[in-house]
């Protein structure tokens, strides 16, 4: 719809407060309540945008590290993955979780007061049941813990403790500690019900289960960070250089990862018929003399050079020389 109004619109406008149809003193009333706002003294508001904005990134990369965590831990697909980050009274946090769930509640020095980790029962166990060696299935809504499973759940909090401490360390360095495991939230009082609480919840998908996961931090617990947990404190930060001991912490993890390796014996080229007439016993003479390097490949780029052997009775190859960068190998 345009802003401009035609002159058939104007001549209108004006015939209506000259007939008297529109009455210019309610319209103003209107506006008038228009700008008035309910505010609820019991809700309000600690965290600013912008800190929000700061949590929101700091636990894209916990749910990043959690993901790498559990699905290492569980030898399955995992994905979390962020889904909103709010702010309201502890107490309507309470009421929100699921009778029944998994709540592990941790300390996390230098930090006062005490945070909260919930996994909704339905993620709690497809973990609990792709642990035990099925395919990661929830059993419908019955939940009933037993000492066992609760020990087994109880590994599984424990996990996120070390991505909670990297993915916080860029601002303060954190030591958090499983307290005590929770299966009924009435019994959870961290804070006053009225005291406000960050609640970061993630999206889960655990094999053929999925639910939600839950992290709820008092705003007292983050009070004395509150001047850091901003855009410019934290960019400030992303571009100091690293300690040692930080250059040292990365380049250990960058040793222990994992890379592709693969290498090339050769290759053909078949003709469609040719490829359809294969069978048993068939030779494909590939492109490569029997003397000839052969080029190993990281991540689908050439890297050395390498000869075919064997180590008892395993097929191997011996590096002899690295590859400069641009070149292709043999």
């Amino acid at each position: 719809m345009s802003d401009v109004l035609s002159q058939a619109e104007i001549d209108a406008l004006l015939a209506a407060f000259s007939s008297g149809e529109m009455d210019v003193e309610a319209i103003k009333e209107e506006e008038e309540k228009g700008r008035i706002r309910q505010y609820d003294f019991k809700r309000a508001l600690r965290f600013s945008k912008d800190q929000i904005r700061s949590l929101t990134r700091i636990h894209e990369n916990f749910a990043r590290l959690l993901t790498t965590h559990y699905s290492t831990m569980l030898r399955t697909y995992v994905h979390i993955e962020v889904a909103s980050v709010d702010q309201l009274p502890f107490e309507e946090f309470i009421r929100s979780v699921a009778t029944s769930t998994i709540v592990g509640v941790f300390s996390a020095e230098p930090l006062k007061g005490r945070y909260l980790y919930e996994i909704h029962p339905s993620v709690a166990y497809a973990m609990l049941d792709r642990f035990l060696g099925g395919p990661g299935r929830t059993n419908g809504g019955i939940f009933k813990w037993t000492e066992i499973e609760q020990s087994i759940i109880e590994r599984l909090l424990r996990r996120s403790r070390e991505a909670m401490r990297e993915s916080w360390q860029q601002m303060v360095e954190i030591d958090p500690e499983l307290e005590e495991v929770e299966t009924n939230p009435q019994f959870l009082q961290i804070v006053s019900p009225n005291e406000i609480v960050a609640v970061i919840t993630f999206t889960a998908k655990v094999g053929e289960g999925s639910g939600m996961i839950n992290l709820c931090i008092p705003h007292m617990m983050l009070e004395p960070l509150m001047s850091k947990l901003s855009a410019h404190h934290m960019l400030s930060k992303a571009q100091k250089e690293l300690s040692p001991r930080e250059r040292e912490e990365l380049l250990k993890r960058i040793h222990k990862s994992e890379v592709p390796l693969r290498v090339m014996l050769g290759e053909a080229t078949l003709t469609l018929r040719e490829l359809v007439e294969l069978s048993p016993g068939d030779v494909i003479r590939l492109g490569t003399a029997r003397d000839a390097p052969l080029p190993v490949f990281i991540d689908h780029r050439p890297k050395f050079l390498a000869r075919p052997g064997k180590v008892k009775k395993r097929l191997a190859v011996i590096i002899e020389r690295i590859l400069e960068e641009g070149e292709k190998g043999v």
